[in-house]
């Protein structure tokens, strides 16, 4: 719905996803503001922003398997360590620099996807979570029961920092620029795929498989491509995180992680690309807040102790989970899109 007085006159212009000169204009301040951001904050939140770059990878992917495809995915931490150990491969084991081994980390997340998104062709619904649970205590039995000098075991795997040319990103800073485009141009990619013959594939198996296969659509295809494409996303941003890091290790990856990964889907908007973006933002501040707030709190009231203060930090985040999913079940996009069409409608009641 766009404001009273604007009409296109080419499917192209009424198509395109930026659409008016003033949406131009905005996101042009949005990305010259992120540009410049890192010479005007703290280090210490130059280092969330990059957290949240790849963290936003990820929960685009899984916006993708279950936001738009329906297929449910608890394993997305599983699928981002695949690619953190894969991008180490290649970059420990056979030299490659970063800006082949994280596409190629990405490509080992995506292959070991296929394989979970061909038992999504069978089974749905509370199997198909047990299934990707899984692959979370898959993924770590067999990082910890290879030979270490494969995976490195229980020691894990140490990175050099990330070059190109004669550029080292050894600092939060040089890092933040790289992750910057890595997630512009993956949320460029969602949004292209997600337009395209596949996306309409995704919603329609989302809405109702059978359906979908009497219109000629191939079901078990569509919902192995989804698992595909979200683990290549899941891969690319556990590379990123190994050269953010350094260090890799299983431990990294929990069932947790995944659960907040659901949770940010949850609070942005489920079927949204800019509301996993939104569901990121707002759960990394609340956990980063938290967690500065946690030292302060234990030092004030030392007769609570840490373990108490901050397990009740992680409840507190719960049932922020839980609000959204009782008064705002859609997340905030649904909210936002509320206003718009509200401020755009006016001063008309309808």
């Amino acid at each position: 719905m766009d404001p009273s007085g604007i009409f296109f006159t080419r499917y192209e212009q009424d198509s395109a996803i930026v659409r008016t000169r003033a949406q131009w204009l905005a996101l042009a301040a949005f990305a010259a503001a992120l540009i410049a951001f890192p010479w005007f904050a703290s280090p210490r939140l130059v280092a969330v922003a990059n957290l949240m770059f790849i963290t936003a990878i990820v929960v685009v992917g899984l916006q993708i398997t279950t936001g738009y495809a329906g297929q449910i995915n608890l394993g997305q931490a599983a699928f981002m360590g695949v690619g953190a150990y894969g991008t180490s491969v290649m970059e420990v084991k056979f030299g490659l620099p970063f800006w082949v081994a994280v596409p190629m980390g990405g490509l080992i997340a995506a292959s070991v996807g296929w394989a979970f998104g061909l038992t999504a062709s069978r089974i749905k619904g509370f199997y198909l979570a047990l299934t990707t649970i899984a692959a979370q205590f898959l993924f770590v039995f067999v990082v910890l029961n290879l030979p270490s000098s494969w995976l490195g075991g229980v020691n894990g795997f140490s990175l050099q920092p990330a070059r190109m040319g004669g550029i080292v990103f050894d600092t939060d800073r040089a890092l933040y620029l790289l992750f910057l485009v890595a997630a512009a141009v993956m949320v460029a990619g969602a949004f292209g795929i997600l337009r395209s013959r596949h996306g309409r594939a995704f919603e329609a198996v989302r809405d109702d498989d059978v359906a979908a296969g009497m219109m000629g659509i191939d079901v078990a295809g569509t919902k192995a491509r989804a698992f595909v494409l979200g683990a290549f996303y899941a891969g690319i941003g556990g590379g990123l995180w190994a050269y953010q890091i350094r260090f890799v290790s299983v431990d990294q990856f929990t069932l947790f992680n995944s659960i907040w990964f659901i949770a940010m889907m949850i609070v942005g908007g489920i079927g949204s690309i800019v509301g996993a973006l939104i569901g990121t933002v707002v759960i990394r501040a609340v956990q980063e807040t938290i967690t500065s707030v946690g030292p302060d709190l234990i030092e004030r009231f030392p007769a609570l102790g840490s373990d108490v203060v901050f397990a009740s930090m992680n409840v507190f985040l719960g049932l922020v989970i839980t609000g959204f999913l009782l008064l705002e079940p859609k997340g905030l996009m649904h909210r936002w899109n509320i206003f718009k069409a509200t401020y755009r409608l006016w001063p008309f009641p309808h």
